[in-house]
């Protein structure tokens, strides 16, 4: 199982996001953990995620939780589009991809 950290400002705002990208997973039958938290608490479970997906609206955090991994987790940013129009396909596509390189 891979498991995918949304990071937002206060873990609320991507909770639709991640149901979204939970009915898709489900519906290729891809076996993911999706979690949003607050990026406050994303800097401390960082080491526990295979990816962390970062909100638009916190996009000058990126580089602090790549310094909290030492560069071992991949940390990217959610495209505001997607983010906007909460397209859950779109968002763990990219997951997926940032787990492979």
């Amino acid at each position: 199982m891979k498991k995918i950290l949304l990071a937002c400002n206060m873990g609320m705002s991507t909770s639709l996001l991640v149901v979204n990208m939970q009915k898709y997973a489900e519906s290729q039958n891809i076996d993911l953990e999706i979690k949003a938290l607050p990026i406050s608490e994303a800097e401390m479970e960082i080491l526990n995620w295979d990816v962390v997906m970062v909100g638009p609206q916190i996009r000058y955090k990126i580089k602090a939780l790549n310094d909290a991994s030492n560069g071992t987790v991949p940390v990217c940013l959610i495209d505001m589009r997607d983010y906007g129009t909460m397209n859950g396909e779109n968002v763990v596509k990219a997951a997926l991809e940032a787990m492979k390189q």
